[in-house]
């Protein structure tokens, strides 16, 4: 069976190391090894030592250990260490479902949130954020009447990919109380849990037994070149599962990354702090700069992470699709915006990036297109 283009990576493939204005970069800003290292009070003659042996299957005990830091009520033993954080997309979904099955997934969202299980099961059903005026909200009602016998798994990613949106405690609640009256199982992907603005909601691996939880130092953190991740799955039979297919995929994390993810979750808060800073100065000047041109833009700020989604007016920037005006932006003016389409939205929203120390750098070549685009139509 074949399985959908992934859009977004396909876009990323195209542009990503070419283009000099990176304006959607969903990754924070990140260091070498050699500055991850002494930021932890380590050394190159440190990660030299680590042996090129194969490691446990589950992840190195410690480093599981580690992880459960992160949380309130988990155990190293309900932690299973990633390859890639993409890679536990694949496996807890594997793991689960079965051809008759349904899911219900939030809507934008990353690809692999969506494709993966529409490979694998009999249908997958969106559940839309909605578009306020200056903000975006969670239906509940919906999602309520799209739960039927055949769910199987309810998939949502919070803080949220693309638009920086992030549920109340009490939103959080309600999420888990359908989940638990229909016995469904809740796939979370909380890569970006760490940067949101205001007080943080607790993680949904805390709150329902039924959780799968990805967690990873992509983005949060800053290390996407780590290839780090982990799922915390308190179902001891469904995690003993997933591992038998881990078998079949990587059979067990790399050792020189199972140490570096080690090193960096003992600084895991400067990391974090180091993240918001960017992040803070660049969520100013994109809406500074969105605010210059209000019959362009709509922009509903984002409450946390390192991404925002932003509306176009095309009629008044000439296109026809946000994706036609994404490509042109790249192959004309080295500038790339993520076309919403990529992550399932309708065809006249943006991704912005807003963790890179670039941003206002590549900001200001797009204020100069922008500029002159509008000066060019009247």
């Amino acid at each position: 069976m074949k399985i959908e283009p992934f859009l977004t990576e396909q876009f990323f493939t195209d542009y990503e190391f070419s283009a000099p204005y990176l304006l959607a970069s969903s990754d924070c800003e990140t260091m070498s090894i050699a500055e991850l290292l002494t930021l932890a009070g380590s050394s190159l003659a440190d990660l030299g030592q680590v042996t090129l042996g194969y490691t446990e299957s589950q992840g190195n005990p410690q480093l599981r250990t580690q992880i459960t830091e992160l949380y309130e009520s988990v155990k190293a033993d309900d932690v299973v260490v990633l390859t890639s954080p993409v890679e536990g997309i694949y496996l807890a979904m594997q793991s689960l479902l079965e051809p008759d099955d349904e899911v219900i997934a939030l809507r934008p969202a990353y690809d692999a949130l969506n494709n993966v299980a529409r490979h694998l099961c009999r249908e997958v059903v969106p559940w839309n954020l909605v578009a306020t005026d200056t903000d975006w909200e969670l239906d509940f009602d919906r999602l309520a009447s799209l739960i039927g016998p055949q769910t199987r798994m309810i998939v949502v990613n919070f803080p949220h990919n693309p638009t920086g949106f992030v549920p109340t405690a009490a939103e959080l609640d309600r999420l888990v109380e359908l989940a638990r009256e229909h016995d469904a199982w809740l796939f979370y992907d909380e890569i970006y849990r760490g940067l949101e603005f205001d007080t943080p909601i607790p993680s949904a691996a805390d709150c329902y037994e039924k959780s799968i939880v990805l967690g990873g130092l992509s983005k949060t953190y800053g290390l996407p070149g780590l290839r780090a991740g982990w799922l915390v799955i308190r179902d001891a039979q469904l995690r003993d599962e997933l591992i038998n297919w881990k078998h079949y995929t990587t059979i067990c994390p790399a050792a020189p990354t199972e140490f570096l993810a080690s090193q960096a979750l003992l600084v895991r808060q400067q990391l974090v702090d180091r993240s918001k800073s960017i992040i803070q100065k660049n969520l100013k000047l994109c809406g500074d700069f969105l605010g210059q041109f209000p019959d362009v833009f709509v922009w509903r700020r984002p409450r946390a992470g390192s991404v925002a989604f932003v509306e176009l007016n095309l009629s008044k920037i000439g296109f026809d699709s946000a994706t036609d005006y994404c490509h042109h932006l790249a192959r004309q003016h080295g500038i790339v915006l993520l076309p919403g389409r990529c992550l399932g939205s309708e065809d006249r929203f943006v991704r912005f990036g807003l963790g890179r120390q670039s941003f206002e750098t590549s900001l200001k070549a797009y204020s100069n297109v922008v500029s002159a685009t509008i000066s060019a139509t009247g």
